[in-house]
């Protein structure tokens, strides 16, 4: 704390919620919590970081000597032969210090004007390479967002980027953190020096760098435990959990990584979305490159969860980022918080903040993406563009659902040891929490399937052999790879935190059902006193065998109707309707959910608690009495994903603390004061083009309604 006071230097562009300094709990905490990190594995040896080194040495001289080869080859005087050079750089974790054992090691290689990207770095560098023996696995990307070199050298991974700067001679003593680097450089090179530019603007913005590596560490193995850390995904990558940490530390400057941890979670949780997150003020530049600024891009207002790189120019890194995705971030920070106020009380530890989120565990429904292709090097193209484009289908499943039916993407994909040229992508369904379901009322998303597919197979780099087919797939249905060891769990995880805090909101939700319960009955038995009407005071009594649960589990049917084509190399699972790349069926939604044809097809499978191969639609669509294994399985799952369980229906999180100050308008009227945006301001957001979806009427009283539809099924 004095050395932040004494030098009076402020990091971020807002005052430090607190100056205060680290606790003996917190030092206590903080122990514990690196040796919690050393023992999981998250720190390489001195062995392997020597390796490293040594790698980063080689792959320099590799680059040397390429760049003189080139030169002697387009002509260059004998001078500039002489002084020919290219530099390698660092960037993302393994500049950070954050890397684990394995890990890759992200690189930039800077070249003349003459050593050209296409020509010379994809051509040349890229011959030499594929005939060095001790190089392996060499995968060029040319035509990526950020052009690239993945391969491994002595077995270190390395991801290769290049930029090639209008200079004729690089010096090695090249400072490519000045703007003036950018000058006249193509779009793809500002591209590629952006992650060198970013990472050490980082390390400069953070009042101590030791602090920051063990949060970090500790934020990024809780993120992957936790299922939150994919960026193609929609959740956040590296450099942005490295960005929401690095702002931490700002606020906290003389935090120790227990207490960062826990504001992390705090200061998040009640982040007020989408303001952005800035660790610099933004600075337009000079070189008229485009900047993140909602103000003047229409697509930037577009964005719910921005946070920005601090080097020129200032971008949202997190632009991937959904409301779905969003929901279960802000979920998962609850989590965090709810566990890090538990540890002050000796109530947790760091295993529990680290217990990883059973995704096959927490739906009953889930989507099933399967894709092949002919041999490895085809496998590994065509999983690259699917990922890519995963992303798009859950944005158009919740668009065409009116956010009625929220998805939860897996980061990770799966493969099965027998089919080695096939993997398989899972997303997790569920209807929005906290909404009254209609009764009988069912998604169809086959249209949406059939247009994401029909995406997919646009991929211009597609050739025979690479296929894609999509199955709806029930929890009890899941193929034995996805989980561990390929062996299924012969029962669900008890004793974790998740599933106690099930245990509580079931318990919760039964007590107050039971309260409705007393106060319906006791509204209805006056209403029958002052009625004359004999029907009004028929009541049927519950049955000896239904209980309360029962039929509050009745009432919130989900029925999802996906087409089922037989298709070659679909699922192999039976009892899965597959979705594959054959003409869609003359059958579509009028807008609201619920099927045109009054009859739905007999080809539909319905999101439901039975098997869809032993329940037509129309009998799904009305309350069935569970079958003894459904009631098992929803006696452990009933409130669906713990994760959203707390969450707000909203995209933002309005709730502000003291330790956020509230947004105020100047005294201009303006949102963005000094022509500057600021971390905290309101900005502007396009309302979704999509026409809103027609309101559910409103129900009776849900106890009411389970007892006449339940009528109704036994009559029948």
């Amino acid at each position: 704390m004095a050395s932040v006071q004494q030098n009076g230097q402020r990091f971020g562009i807002t005052e430090p919620i607190s100056l205060g300094g680290p606790t003996e709990l917190d030092v206590i905490k903080t122990r514990e919590l690196e040796k919690h990190l050393q023992d999981v594995g998250l720190y390489e040896s001195k062995e392997e970081a020597v390796r490293r080194e040594e790698v980063l040495g080689i792959l320099d001289q590799i680059v040397k000597t390429w760049i003189k080869t080139i030169s002697r080859a387009k002509g260059l005087n004998d001078e500039l032969l002489h002084v020919a050079n290219a530099k390698i750089f660092t960037f993302g974790s393994y500049r950070l210090g954050v890397h684990g054992p394995g890990a890759d090691i992200d690189t930039l290689c800077v070249g003349p004007r003459h050593a050209t990207r296409e020509g010379d770095f994809f051509g040349e560098l890229q011959r030499m390479l594929s005939e060095m023996p001790e190089v392996t696995e060499l995968h060029p990307v040319p035509d990526a967002h950020v052009p690239l070199m993945g391969f491994k050298l002595n077995g270190v991974s390395i991801d290769l980027l290049y930029a090639q700067l209008p200079l004729w001679v690089i010096p090695e003593d090249l400072d490519i953190s000045q703007d003036s680097i950018l000058q006249n450089a193509d779009e793809q090179t500002v591209r590629s020096l952006n992650g060198c530019r970013v990472t050490d603007q980082i390390l400069r913005l953070v009042p101590n760098i030791q602090n920051f590596r063990t949060t970090l560490r500790c934020m990024r193995f809780w993120a992957k435990r936790r299922g939150v850390y994919s960026n193609v995904s929609g959740f956040l990558g590296g450099i942005n959990w490295a960005l929401l940490v690095a702002r931490i530390c700002q606020l906290y400057p003389n935090a120790l990584p227990n207490m960062l941890a826990s504001r992390f979670f705090r200061v998040y949780n009640q982040w007020r979305w989408p303001n952005p997150v800035l660790l610099c003020s933004m600075d337009e530049g000079s070189f008229g490159l485009q900047v993140w600024d909602p103000r003047r891009n229409p697509k930037d207002r577009l964005h719910i969860m921005p946070i920005i790189t601090p080097a020129y120019p200032c971008m949202n890194s997190s632009y991937n980022v959904s409301a779905s995705t969003l929901r279960i971030m802000t979920g998962e920070f609850q989590r965090g918080k709810e566990i890090c106020e538990a540890m002050e009380a000796n109530k947790a530890d760091w295993d529990t903040l680290f217990e990883p989120f059973a995704f096959f565990e927490a739906y009953k429904n889930y989507l099933q993406i399967d894709i092949s292709a002919a041999n490895v090097h085809d496998l590994r193209k065509w999983k690259g563009w699917v990922e890519s484009r995963l992303r798009q289908l859950t944005l158009k499943i919740e668009r065409h659902t009116y956010d009625m039916l929220q998805c939860h993407p897996h980061p990770h994909d799966f493969q099965d040891a027998s089919r080695p040229l096939h993997c398989s992508y899972f997303m997790g369904l569920q209807r929005k929490q906290g909404v009254p379901a209609a009764e009988g009322e069912q998604f169809d998303i086959r249209r949406t399937v059939e247009e994401f597919k029909h995406t997919v197979n646009a991929y211009t780099l597609w050739i025979p052999g690479m296929e894609i087919s999509v199955s709806h797939i029930k929890r009890r249905s899941l193929p034995n790879y996805v989980f561990p060891g390929g062996v299924r769990p012969s029962h669900t995880s008890k004793g974790t935190w998740d599933s106690n805090r099930r245990s509580e909101h079931r318990n919760s939700s039964t007590s107050s059902a039971l309260a409705a319960t007393t106060t319906t009955t006791e509204m209805s038995s006056e209403s029958k006193a002052g009625s004359n009407s004999p029907i009004d005071g028929k009541k049927r009594k519950l049955g000896d065998n239904e209980t309360l649960t029962d039929q509050l589990r009745n009432s919130k049917h989900i029925a999802v109707s996906v087409p089922v084509e037989n298709c070659e190399g679909g699922s192999p699972n039976p009892s899965v309707g597959s979705i594959c790349s054959s003409p869609m069926k003359d059958y579509c939604t009028n807008g609201k959910s619920e099927p045109i044809s009054k009859d739905p097809p007999e080809n539909a499978v319905a999101f439901s608690k039975e098997p869809a191969e032993s329940l037509p639609i129309e009998k799904i669509a009305t309350p069935q009495a569970p079958s003894q294994e459904t009631e098992e399985l929803e006696e452990s799952f009933d409130f669906g994903n713990q994760v959203v369980e707390q969450i707000s229906h909203k995209v933002a999180i309005l709730t502000a603390t003291a330790t956020i100050p509230p947004f105020e308008a100047t005294s201009n009227g303006s949102a963005f004061p000094n022509e500057a945006v600021e971390e905290l301001e309101v900005l502007p957001m396009r309302q979704p083009d999509a026409a809103h979806r027609p309101s559910v009427q409103q129900r009776k009283p849900i106890i009411k309604l389970s007892f006449t539809s339940l009528g109704k099924t036994n009559g029948k």
